[in-house]
């Protein structure tokens, strides 16, 4: 970049008062907008952060050593970054604010970070998980929208520990992808499957999340659930999770994902429901009835949920893309 073509106004004698605003300064040269709003606001939330704490040079760097090693602990099946974002609350404060819910419509929860994308696409009633010390279970959901039409043909991932707590990425020895599967719901927005009772486990807490756990006297556990995730042109991508009622868990999950719309309760099979899926009666099943939005009615949702939080702090903007810049016309 040629210097002489960029105007950059003069940064000199920068301190504790004027450091902020010369920093947002030289940020706000690039033509986008989205992305100089967005640091505008990290650079000042960050430096006010510094200023409230009077954060020292052992803390910052404790800091910076913090983040390398999260970074480093990453690997193609292992995001501690996503893991932070969890433990922090942040992963979900995110989705509740990118993908809103009118009343009547299923929650989101949390991504997890171990959602892989080597699923191998299975039929309805199809066992997902090979796991002969596993209590199997029958799970059987439909997907609808808010006025009760079911929505064909949507894309569902799948995915859930063994009895033993793990997800097949944490097996070293692992042959393929196992309690994983994708489906597409049908003409009636059903789908089912089989698998085996999800329990409790601990997220990985060999590395900085797990240490930072720790110095916080916070337990590393997440109460017994399965993971879905439902795409479709037209429909609000939607991530969430089923938990199971009465687990010690349920109400200190250590990534904060549990709502209790998304609680829910095993029932013995009766006979009905034994002849017609195959298991055997008085066997777990599992129902749920999923419930998508529309992206027309999230995007208008989120919209006014933008124009209604940054009034409120007394922000004039507006709308790009459906994301708030600063409105300076």
């Amino acid at each position: 970049m040629d210097p002489s073509k960029v105007n950059i106004p003069p940064m000199k004698d920068l301190t504790i008062d004027n450091i902020t605003e010369n920093t947002v300064l030289i940020n706000s040269q690039g033509p986008d907008l989205r992305l100089r709003y967005v640091l505008e606001r990290l650079v000042t939330h960050l430096h006010d952060f510094a200023r409230e704490t009077r954060l020292s040079t052992k803390e910052w760097m404790a800091g910076l050593e913090f983040m390398t090693a999260v970074g480093q602990m990453c690997t193609d099946v292992r995001q501690e970054y996503i893991l932070l974002s969890d433990v922090l609350g942040l992963s979900l404060l995110v989705d509740s604010i990118d993908h809103p819910k009118p009343p009547n419509s299923t929650e989101g929860s949390v991504l997890g970070p171990f959602h892989t994308h080597e699923a191998e696409d299975m039929a309805h009633g199809a066992g997902i998980i090979h796991d002969p010390l596993g209590e199997p279970c029958l799970v059987v959901c439909t997907l609808k929208d808010p006025q009760g039409n079911p929505i064909e043909d949507v894309k569902i991932d799948i995915w859930e520990t063994d009895s033993s707590g793990y997800y097949d990425v944490q097996h070293p020895d692992k042959n393929g992808p196992d309690g994983r599967c994708v489906m597409r719901s049908d003409i009636e927005g059903r789908f089912w499957f089989k698998a085996v009772k999800p329990v409790e486990y601990s997220i990985p807490h060999d590395g900085p999340v797990g240490k930072l756990l720790a110095v916080l006297h916070r337990h590393p556990y997440r109460p017994a659930h399965v993971h879905f995730m439902f795409e479709k042109p037209g429909w609000d991508h939607l991530i969430t999770a089923l938990y199971l009622r009465g687990d010690p868990y349920e109400t200190s999950d250590a990534v904060f994902g549990v709502k209790q719309s998304l609680v829910v309760d095993f029932h013995p099979a009766d006979e009905k429901t034994a002849n017609e899926y195959d298991v055997k009666p008085g066997s777990l099943v599992l129902r749920h009835d999923f419930v998508l939005v529309s992206e027309k009615e999230a995007r208008e949702l989120r919209e006014e949920n933008s124009k209604k939080a940054l009034a409120a702090l007394g922000r004039k903007i507006k709308l790009l893309d459906g994301l708030p810049v600063p409105d300076v016309d």
